[in-house]
């Protein structure tokens, strides 16, 4: 194990649970393999990562990540109406289905909200958006990585 402290630099490696303001459990590693990530790699959210700042190995917290600095909050301009016709006939369309849609530049998901005989309403914000996160996390080893 190594002793140095979260940074700019740092290869982390560590185990965390993500629960919601209700208590429910998102997401853990604590009962399979740890997460891995090189700070400023993309992978975790800024927020979150910043928080890490300071931690050593050995060290566990409760990092409670507002959604400013998590998946920002929720904006009613990303629930839209789609026209019917613009889904396959094969798709069983109903509220709470996640569906994919081609943005012009990849895809982006949207959760159905309504479904009516002319149109149909997706949500196209973050599922987490609008949600106050807390994380536990246990960190498992720090590397500097140059």
């Amino acid at each position: 194990m190594s002793n140095n402290v979260i940074g700019e630099h740092s290869r982390v490696t560590l185990h965390f649970s993500l629960k919601l303001d209700d208590g429910t459990e998102v997401d853990s590693t604590f009962k399979g393999d740890p997460a891995s990530f090189s700070v400023g790699d993309g992978s975790l959210l800024p927020g979150f990562e910043k928080a890490l700042f300071g931690l050593e190995a050995g060290d566990e917290a409760e990092i409670e990540i507002p959604p400013e600095a998590g998946f920002g909050q929720r904006n009613p301009a990303n629930i839209q109406k789609v026209r019917r016709d613009h889904f396959s006939p094969d798709i069983e369309l109903e509220p709470g289905l996640v569906v994919s849609f081609d943005n012009g530049s990849g895809e982006l998901p949207g959760v159905i909200r309504e479904v009516g005989d002319e149109e149909v309403e997706v949500d196209f914000n973050h599922p987490l958006a609008g949600q106050t996160l807390t994380f536990h996390v246990k960190i498992i080893e720090v590397a500097s990585v140059n």
